[in-house]
């Protein structure tokens, strides 16, 4: 897959659009920028099983697998509800994120 630009970054506040997980809200843990999709904490959990080992004693844990990033939209920073996000230019010429939604800055 080609480099993609993606406007959703690890550490921001996301809720679910679609799937089993629809209107649960978390926290982008990583991004897996070549397949396009997010682990999200707490969506999309599934049990895994574990083999014992010396220092572990296995077992079935849940953990969370990864989610496309076509079903995620950040939280509105203002009311946190579901927005896009958007770009503008600083005065000192920094590029920050913006919610199309309230106007509120994301980062910067």
């Amino acid at each position: 897959m080609a480099n993609v630009k993606y406007k959703l970054k690890k550490g921001d506040k996301v809720i679910v659009l679609a799937g089993k997980d629809k209107g649960k809200r978390g926290e982008i843990l990583e991004m897996q920028r070549g397949v396009g999709k997010a682990v999200v904490q707490g969506i999309n959990l599934v049990k895994k099983h574990a083999k014992p080992s010396q220092v572990d004693p296995g077992g079935i844990r849940e953990v969370e697998k990864a989610i496309q990033l076509s079903n995620l939209a950040i939280e509105d920073p203002k009311d946190g509800s579901a927005t896009k996000i958007g770009y503008k230019f600083m005065e000192d010429g920094k590029k920050v994120r913006f919610a199309r939604k309230s106007g509120e800055m994301i980062d910067g």
